[in-house]
């Protein structure tokens, strides 16, 4: 019998000794899921081979700690807990009374100053004037001091040459009166005798006497020139006398000179005590400003603890302002960063929004791990040493599209899952 003519079911194997077939829809399946499994290891080597992923990634973003400045008793809190405000809203309002004193104070001071100055400058003009018109009059009469003893000293001279003529005037008219003396007495003499006229003793009586007048009007004349050079030397003394008032008036005149030196010094304190004013003045309406707690940006407050009525320091922690700018901060291991660019695209997943995948790009790479920056980073060189994976932190942020209708509910803290497409570089 040939193989041809061999029954058909003889040629069909069989399974083990029980001799049951294998059903022909359980090897499809079992191909379908051996190449289904095939095709998903390929596609998870494929995404695994230019994908790092982490979930040790958190939602960051500026958290503004809100603070005063001074001290100072809070009056009114216009703010609510998680309130949208814009950048400089006012959010807390301080006292304003003491401060509006110190302003009030600041703007007396400086008007003090300013009239100080004024005061001194014109000071300054009439001291000058003054000074001027001392020195020039005191010029002058020094001059005429001088001129004043020169004309003394010459009437001096004069009445002294004066002296010696009425004296030899009066020995004239002594010798005169002499010799008329002498001939009257004769002539009575020789009348009495007879042996002459009357005529001729009358006439001798005459030239007596005009003789004796003579000798009495140099005598005077002596005299007054011994008068005038007494009062000619009297004048001398007297023009000496305006020489040194009329010194003295010049040192006077140049002290009043000193004194407006010393009035410019008094303005240019006048002036630098404006400034003085001036500078408490603005720092009196920085202060009253800074009653007005404002917001630096926009955002929502967080962690509110002020009240009305409360009594705050400089520094002391009010409130805060989230800025509705998050990022992503995902701190990957070190060997996940071999290829890792800034501007490489990242998938976002958030535990909050799980049905919704936001998109970014890495912005950048920090320049240390986080055991660098942390209050006591370890030192590998003490003790025993164990090999850890370090952990740096890359910043994410986010597309802008992405966040359409999610602006207001992502928070900084949330945790998301990133995964950064290294294949390609940075995308364009």
């Amino acid at each position: 019998m040939s193989v041809a003519d061999t029954p058909v079911k003889e040629a069909l194997p069989t399974q083990g000794s029980t001799g049951r077939r294998i059903n022909p829809l359980l090897l499809v399946l079992a191909g379908t899921g051996i190449l289904a499994a095939a095709v998903f290891g390929y596609q998870w080597w494929q995404h695994a081979s230019i994908h790092e992923e982490t979930d040790n990634a958190v939602l960051t973003g500026h958290l503004h700690q809100i603070s005063s400045r001074i001290n100072g008793t809070v009056r009114a809190v216009l703010i609510q807990d998680n309130q949208t405000v814009n950048a400089g809203d006012t959010l807390v309002k301080l006292d304003t009374r003491d401060f509006e004193l110190r302003l009030r104070q600041a703007r007396t001071a400086l008007e003090t100053a300013r009239r100080e100055a004024s005061t001194a400058a014109a000071n300054i003009a009439l001291a000058a004037g003054r000074a001027g018109a001392q020195k020039t009059g005191a010029q002058g009469g020094l001059s005429a001091a001088q001129a004043g003893i020169a004309t003394a000293q010459a009437a001096v001279e004069e009445a002294r040459a004066g002296i010696p003529t009425a004296q030899a005037r009066l020995a004239q008219a002594r010798a005169n009166l002499i010799r008329a003396e002498l001939d009257y007495r004769r002539y009575q003499a020789l009348e009495v005798q007879g042996a002459l006229a009357r005529q001729q003793l009358d006439s001798a009586k005459a030239t007596y006497d005009v003789a004796l007048a003579d000798r009495q009007a140099a005598e005077a004349g002596v005299r007054q020139a011994q008068s005038r050079l007494a009062q000619a030397l009297e004048r001398v003394t007297s023009a000496r006398a305006g020489l040194v008032q009329s010194q003295g008036s010049l040192q006077e005149a140049e002290a009043a000179g000193l004194q407006t030196e010393v009035n410019r010094n008094q303005y240019l304190t006048a002036q630098a005590q404006i400034a003085q004013a001036e500078v408490a003045l603005s720092d009196a309406q920085l202060q009253l400003s800074y009653t007005n707690v404002t917001a630096p940006t926009s955002g929502r407050i967080g962690r509110r603890t002020v009240e009305a009525g409360q009594r705050v320091q400089p520094g002391q922690p009010l409130l805060a302002v989230v800025e509705d700018r998050p990022w992503v901060v995902a701190n990957f291991k070190e060997t996940q960063l071999e290829r890792m660019r800034p501007g490489q695209p990242v998938e976002i997943e958030m535990d909050t929004f799980r049905s919704h995948t936001f998109t970014g790009r890495v912005d950048s790479i920090a320049p240390g791990s986080g055991a660098q920056f942390a209050l006591l980073p370890p030192d590998n060189a003490t003790g025993n040493f164990t090999k850890i994976v370090q952990r740096v932190p890359v910043k994410i942020v986010f597309d802008p599209e992405s966040l359409k209708g999610y602006e207001d509910m992502l928070v900084p803290g949330m945790s998301t899952v990133v995964s950064v497409n290294v294949g390609n570089g940075p995308e364009k």
